[in-house]
């Protein structure tokens, strides 16, 4: 049994399912599953396409028996201008009225019971920064104080940027996010980041909840 992970770029293709597979795998040794699940991802070139897509490949890949649930994973930092178009209030509001608006969208949009989307909060570099320790030292130390809660790094300076500006004044060198977040995420334990940031909590919690109704 699957679930189909939906991504927006190479990051969720090669780092994240390792990532969300190490935590279900520990779901199974605790016996809160019954079997290991498997983590198959679909890449979407940018999340334009992939809100273009979604109900389509949705409906798609929800006709396999083995499928336990669509899964579609974006950043909400960084979601093109014209989807908030019908409501063009909501881009100024908070992120947990962005994020709220978003999910509902989508999931009318799909419109099938064993479809769920979530976002990123502000961007799964987020849960990097949940343990400062799986960086480098200079990087380490020089990472803001605030991050027992990477999820409040905002939509001014989102995760990834901040990243990049302490990358490029440590080392001389940007954060790569695809190849240095994939080595990252490799290092990252996922209940460190289960326990410091609540939406990927959410995330795993109703993944788990769903996978428990389709293997126990």
């Amino acid at each position: 049994m699957n679930f189909v992970l939906f991504g927006e770029g190479q990051t969720e293709d090669e780092a994240l399912p390792n990532f969300l597979r190490r935590w279900f795998d520990n779901k199974f040794q605790v016996d809160e599953l019954k079997q290991r699940v498997g983590m198959q991802v679909v890449r979407f070139n940018g999340c334009g396409e992939l809100i273009r897509d979604v109900a389509t490949k949705a409906h798609l890949y929800l006709k396999k028996e083995d499928t336990i649930a669509v899964i579609s994973l974006l950043d909400l930092y960084g979601l093109p201008a014209d989807f908030y178009a019908s409501e063009a209030y909501i881009a100024t509001r908070p992120a947990s009225e962005r994020y709220d608006w978003g999910k509902r969208k989508i999931e009318k949009i799909v419109n099938q019971p064993q479809f769920r989307h979530f976002f990123a909060v502000h961007e799964t570099e987020a849960w990097l920064l949940s343990d400062p320790s799986i960086f480098p030292r200079e990087i380490k130390e020089a990472l803001p104080k605030t991050m027992a809660q990477p999820e409040k790094i905002n939509f001014d300076e989102p995760p990834a940027k901040l990243l990049n500006k302490i990358y490029l004044a440590k080392t001389g060198k940007k954060y790569k996010k695809r190849t240095g977040g994939r080595k990252l995420f490799e290092k990252l334990d996922p209940n460190i980041a289960y326990r410091q940031c609540p939406k990927l909590k959410e995330m795993l919690d109703e993944m788990l909840k769903l996978a428990q109704d389709a293997v126990n």
